[in-house]
């Protein structure tokens, strides 16, 4: 009698251990039920945020990003919520003021141009209304607005607060 007791006991251990791994295996090729595949055939946790906002004044403008390092920084810090910043002019054709945040940096030469939002030493954003050269990471590109109305908004006073979100 003892031996099946123990018969049955080892049965039922075989069998949850069996129920299981079937109820948290899929195939090999399905994604887990918690990620779902978005429009682009990625998954929702892979997909990365392409559009921020930046708000100057009353101005809610979008900022078309670029793909790479330093914006998916930014983007992570945005989730935990958005960033609010003082830009002062600077040079006559730039708006700069410090994040408060330290961005991986990939500084290559380029010459700017109005609308550029661009990464300085790290931890600097600059919001372009006119052209420079120099070494810098690009985060993005202010969209729809042409340069009188970008250098209106940015030279409207000094300094400026600047709002990042992700809405």
């Amino acid at each position: 009698m003892k031996r099946l007791k123990f018969c049955l006991l080892l049965v039922a251990c075989a069998a949850l251990f069996a129920l299981a791994a079937c109820g948290t295996r899929g195939n090999e090729g399905d994604p887990p039920a918690a990620v779902t595949p978005n429009e682009n055939g990625g998954k929702e946790e892979d997909a990365m945020t392409d559009v921020i906002f930046l708000t100057i004044g009353s101005d809610k403008n979008s900022v078309k990003l670029e793909e790479n390092a330093a914006t998916a920084a930014l983007v992570e810090l945005l989730k935990e919520g958005d960033i609010t910043y003082t830009a002062h002019s600077y040079g006559g054709f730039e708006m700069v003021g410090a994040l408060g945040h330290a961005l991986p940096r990939d500084d290559r030469q380029m010459t700017t141009e109005a609308g550029d939002v661009i990464l300085y030493s790290g931890d600097q954003i600059v919001l372009f209304y006119g052209a420079n050269s120099w070494s810098y990471t690009r985060l993005g590109k202010m969209q729809g607005l042409s340069s009188d109305e970008l250098r209106a908004i940015l030279t409207g006073s000094d300094p400026v607060t600047v709002t990042i979100s992700l809405q």
